[in-house]
């Protein structure tokens, strides 16, 4: 089965996670909705382009591996200030919009936000497509990818790529996790001896490939309401473990086959 495989690498990275009033969290891994938009992005879709995304959401299948994990396993803080003017405001998940105070010259009520960020991180991406014959295909999402219509980014606007996102096609494996399984990983003498992994717990029914260690199945709220721009859907999700020597083996990616 064909999957797209997809490099995210970047100075700073950002897998949003839920935004709690001012403060914008963080995941391990890309969240459906970040990949529906980056995909939409070079397709150069306009977000008022509701449907398309939420079809283009709803077919996605992927499944995730952490290549090289943060600088110092931290995450950066930004912190940042928003000038807003007298009809700005700021939703806050009280319900109520935060906006400025004082006069037309004054600067007494900033709107603060602090926004986490990954330094130095690499994850791999397997992801399929269904039904596979939709528009738009693999073949055309690998196209944009490489020529995109618009600037690409990584979670948040200042995360840029550091390198080409598209790195081929695995064309084994049944699974989204089957074919990451088969793409090969560059790890330093001083990386992990398992690596971590994500993907969509229902490919699992057969049970998982041998070595692969499940830590938890639960339920992942990533994906959007693009209608209302509200984050609300969820899905259920294995996050586990694997050795580095369990990837790469009888793998074979190719970029010039069709679907």
């Amino acid at each position: 089965m064909r999957h797209l495989l997809l490099n995210l690498e970047a100075p700073l990275m950002a897998f949003g996670g839920e935004t709690i009033d001012n403060y914008g969290v963080i995941r391990d891994f890309p969240a459906a909705s970040m990949l529906t938009g980056l995909l939409a992005n070079a397709l150069g879709w306009r977000r008022i382009e509701r449907e398309r995304h939420q079809r283009l959401q709803k077919r996605l299948v992927f499944a995730a591996r952490i290549d090289r994990e943060p600088a110092g396993d931290v995450r950066l803080t930004d912190f940042q200030t928003a000038q807003l003017n007298k009809k700005d405001q700021g939703w806050t998940t009280r319900g109520i919009p935060e906006g400025r105070a004082g006069g037309a010259n004054t600067y007494d009520a900033p709107h603060l936000r602090y926004r986490d960020y990954w330094a130095d991180m690499r994850v791999t991406v397997a992801l399929r497509l269904e039904p596979a014959a939709d528009a738009p295909t693999l073949a055309a999402l690998a196209a944009a990818l490489d020529e995109p219509q618009r600037p690409l980014f990584i979670g948040r606007k200042p995360c840029l790529p550091s390198g080409r996102l598209y790195q081929g096609d695995c064309y084994k494996g049944r699974t989204a996790l089957e074919a990451l399984l088969k793409v090969p990983i560059e790890c330093k003498q001083d990386a992990p001896e398992r690596v971590r992994l994500l993907w969509p717990a229902n490919e699992g029914a057969n049970g998982v490939p041998d070595g692969v260690r499940i830590n938890r199945t639960f339920q992942l709220t990533d994906e959007r309401n693009w209608q209302s721009g509200l984050h609300g859907g969820g899905r259920q999700v294995c996050d586990g473990t694997a050795p580095v020597g369990k990837f790469g083996h009888d793998g074979e990616t190719r970029e010039d086959e069709q679907p």
